[in-house]
């Protein structure tokens, strides 16, 4: 009888050992892992003294895009990739473009498209070029050539910070004909039998409350929306912000706190594909970095939020 107890203590130790999470493979890169406190990303190597931001992952986080932009330079989209159990040095993206610039790329749940922005010559001359979304899809042997996405989005001169769902809807800052920068807000556009038919506005709960509304992160599951914008009840130059979809309705979008931000710009918010991290931007006009923190501990402290305002 005893040895079978043993046995089973044994095998219940097998079970939960074979449970436990593996390192996640960004723990490779940058050891310093953050708790609800942010730290630098990739100190020294992501994070410089150039100003970054805007970092996406593929779904097995072995490659990674963000967006450097050097002093008196371009905003330029680099690439890093996994290989033997190493992180390799960040390097300009193949597709960088030869006439323009490229920023704010975006990975899809399902890691088959990369979205960035570019004001690179289109390639119908006869269209005027401006700010807006290309296109990448994903390829034996890496990304394919990058193509602009066409109406109804082509219509739009700005187009910026595109993230996708699980489900193919797409979410992005612009604006209509006239509107100043500073009034752009947050538009979606649905997948409907293959296809984007629209462009929509979304509400006056995600859009009412600030200036500069932009850099929406859509979750894959559309549950909720992080953002950035301005406020006079906010703590610096752009805060970010989070809104839950409950039944179909967004709650109004609730501050991340003075833990995430603080008196300088928050901005261009991600969330790693495994839900575990957030990654944003914090800087001021001319410098900045791509900070990371536990994203569990937040979410969960704003569903509480959430719920205590409701009562």
């Amino acid at each position: 009888m005893k040895a079978v107890k043993v046995t089973f203590l044994f095998l219940l130790f097998l079970l939960f050992s074979c449970k436990k999470e593996s390192p996640s493979n960004l723990t490779l890169l940058d050891a310093n892992t953050p708790t609800d406190t942010p730290l630098i990303f990739g100190n020294g190597i992501i994070s410089t003294n150039n100003y970054e931001f805007a970092v996406t992952f593929t779904p097995e986080m072995d490659e990674l895009y963000f967006t450097r932009r050097k002093p008196n330079a371009d905003n330029e989209i680099y690439t890093m990739k996994l290989v033997d159990g190493k992180w390799s040095n960040p390097e300009p993206a193949l597709f960088t473009a030869t006439e323009g610039w490229d920023f704010e790329p975006h990975i899809s749940p399902n890691g088959d498209t990369l979205y960035f922005g570019s004001t690179r010559p289109l390639p119908d001359a006869t269209k005027s070029n401006g700010l807006h979304q290309w296109y990448s899809k994903k390829e034996v042997n890496g990304w394919s050539s990058p193509l602009p996405m066409e109406n109804p989005f082509m219509d739009r001169s700005v187009i910026m910070y595109l993230t996708s769902s699980e489900n193919g809807n797409l979410y992005f800052t612009t604006g209509e004909k006239g509107d100043k920068p500073e009034d752009w807000v947050i538009y979606k556009s649905v997948l409907e039998d293959g296809q984007y038919k629209s462009i929509d506005r979304m509400g006056q709960k995600i859009n009412a409350t600030g200036k500069w509304i932009a850099h929406s992160y859509i979750a894959p599951d559309e549950s909720y929306l992080i953002y950035d914008f301005k406020s006079d009840l906010g703590f610096g130059d752009s805060d970010l912000y989070i809104s839950f979809n409950k039944n179909g309705e967004w709650t109004v979008p609730l501050n991340l706190g003075p833990k995430i931000n603080t008196e300088k710009t928050e901005m261009t918010p991600s969330v790693s594909p495994d839900g575990n991290f957030l990654f944003f931007h914090r800087g001021s006009k001319d410098d900045g970095n791509i900070y990371w923190v536990d994203f569990k501990q937040i979410k969960a402290r704003m569903e509480k939020n959430l719920t205590v305002n409701k009562h």
